[in-house]
């Protein structure tokens, strides 16, 4: 009685595995980004265009926050006149940005120049498990100069956060390029 039981068993087994099992294929996640339209900011000092995606936040008289809710991330903007002490200001600023070394794989330098409008800066493109994905500053060299640090709501993990970071710093860019100093 035990045989045709171990019979029947070992035939089910045989008989029932005919699907040949296939690995999954590697995948990435697509996140797609609405464009959003541009909008106006001004401050006493300066105005800039900037993503509809992002709700304005202001801190203090020199301090800003565009936040980007769906993204869960946020650009802070800090404003300093210049009193002689460009120099310093530039300094501090490049400095804050390669902090970010330790963690960092690459940073990029991104120069910015419009002569025109009298703006010039640095976008700090940080590649990696850094804290921070970007870093800029802005200036005209001789009254104004204005500083941002991309951060976002999470442990720092690149390849999770690579797309939002991309789509930010184009934002970073489009911002740094419709600033305008107010006289």
């Amino acid at each position: 009685m035990r045989l045709p039981s171990l019979l029947f068993v070992f035939l089910t087994l045989l008989l029932s595995c005919e699907e040949t099992t296939l690995p999954k294929p590697k995948a990435q996640l697509r996140l797609e980004y609405p464009s959003g339209e541009m909008k106006a900011f001004g401050t006493e000092a300066f105005r800039f265009q900037y993503n509809s995606q992002a709700e304005v936040r202001r801190e203090n008289a020199t301090s800003y926050q565009l936040e980007y809710p769906k993204m869960k991330g946020t650009l802070f903007l800090n404003y300093k006149p210049v009193n002689d002490d460009l120099n310093i200001l530039l300094a501090d600023a490049q400095k804050f940005a390669y902090e970010h070394v330790v963690k960092a794989d690459a940073i990029l330098e991104q120069p910015f120049i419009n002569s025109e409008a009298r703006v010039f800066g640095m976008l700090y493109e940080v590649k990696g498990d850094a804290a921070s994905q970007a870093q800029f500053y802005i200036t005209d060299s001789t009254r104004h100069f204005l500083t941002g640090s991309l951060y976002f709501y999470s442990k720092p993990n690149y390849d999770s956060i690579y797309p939002a970071a991309i789509y930010l710093q184009e934002d970073i860019r489009k911002l740094m390029e419709s600033l305008q100093w107010n006289e």
